[in-house]
C-alpha cells in the first residue's frame, strides 16, 4: 500500500477547473445488478450503461485529502476528511459517466458546498478512517436529519501489483469515466462536469466488512458479498464547473 499517489502531468489540461482534489485508499467494491432492478433511481434524460447486459451499483470509502477551490490556498485541518459514496454508471449520448445515489462525508462545510454547486445528494455523516502497514480500516454511520439510516465498517487491503486496468474489461469499465451526472432537486433540471486525472493504477483487494447498510435505501435485490473488489491508492484529480445538459444530449434515454 506504499505506492505514491498519482499526479497530474499535463498542466495544460487544468485550465478551467473549479477544485482540486486527492482521492486516497479507496476501495471499489462493486456488485452486479439487472438494469430493471435500477432503472428507476436514474433519472429521465440518462441511460443506465450496462456491462455484458448487467448495471452495476458500488460502494467507494476512501480518503479525501488536498481539497481546494481554484486561486485558494488549502485551509488546514479542513482539507483532509473520509468520504463514502455509492454511485452506478449511466450515459449522457455517447458519454459515459457516473451518477451518485449517495455520498456521505464527516466534513460538513464541504457537504454544504458540494450540495450548492454540484447538486450533489450529500449527507453529513460521522465517519473515521484509519490507515494500518496492511490494510485499511473504515467505519461510518449517517445521522443526517431525515435522512435513511445507512452505516458501513470494514476493512480492506490490496493483494496484488497495482497494474493499469486493460481496455475492454470490467475493471476498466467501472473505473475510467471522467464525467460525472447530477439532477437539481429543484428544478430536477439534469447537470453535468468534467472531472481530469491519471488513469487509475488498480490493485486486486480483499475486505472483511462487519456492516454495510449503504445499499438499504434503494431496496437492490444483491448478495452480501460484493461481486469484484479493487483497491487504488491515489489519484490528484481536477473538477470543473457543473454545465446544463442539453436535451440532444440525453436523447433516447431509459
Amino acid at each position: 500500500m506504499n505506492q505514491g499517489i498519482i499526479p497530474i502531468r499535463e498542466k495544460r489540461q487544468q485550465k478551467g477547473w473549479r477544485m482540486t482534489q486527492t482521492w486516497e485508499h479507496l476501495l471499489f467494491a462493486h456488485w452486479a445488478v439487472s438494469p430493471e432492478a435500477i432503472r428507476s433511481l436514474i433519472p429521465a434524460g440518462l441511460e443506465l450503461d450496462t456491462y455484458d447486459g448487467h448495471a452495476w451499483i458500488s460502494v467507494i470509502p476512501f480518503l479525501l485529502t488536498r481539497v481546494r477551490l481554484r486561486r485558494l490556498f488549502p485551509v488546514p485541518y479542513v482539507t483532509t476528511f473520509p468520504e463514502i459514496n455509492v454511485r452506478t454508471y449511466v450515459r449522457a449520448g455517447s458519454t459515459r459517466g457516473v451518477y451518485f445515489l449517495s455520498l456521505d462525508t464527516s466534513h460538513l462545510l464541504v457537504t454544504k458546498i458540494a450540495e450548492y454547486w454540484y447538486r450533489l445528494p450529500y449527507y453529513h455523516t460521522k465517519m473515521d478512517l484509519l490507515v494500518h502497514a496492511d490494510r485499511i480500516d473504515f467505519q461510518s454511520e449517517r445521522f443526517s436529519a431525515g435522512a435513511d439510516a445507512a452505516a458501513f465498517r470494514g476493512s480492506y487491503w490490496p493483494v496484488s501489483e497495482p497494474a493499469l486496468a486493460r481496455a475492454g474489461t470490467l475493471e476498466h469499465w467501472l473505473t475510467e469515466r471522467y464525467t460525472l451526472f447530477c439532477q437539481c432537486k429543484k428544478t430536477n433540471g439534469l447537470y453535468c462536469a468534467n472531472v481530469f486525472h491519471e488513469p487509475w493504477m488498480l490493485q486486486r483487494a480483499d475486505a472483511h466488512i462487519r456492516e454495510n447498510s449503504m445499499l438499504a435505501p434503494f431496496a437492490l435485490p444483491i448478495s452480501e458479498k460484493p461481486d469484484l473488489l479493487v483497491y487504488a491508492r491515489g489519484v490528484e484529480s481536477f473538477i470543473w464547473p457543473l454545465a446544463k445538459l442539453s436535451p440532444f444530449e440525453g436523447e433516447g434515454s431509459r
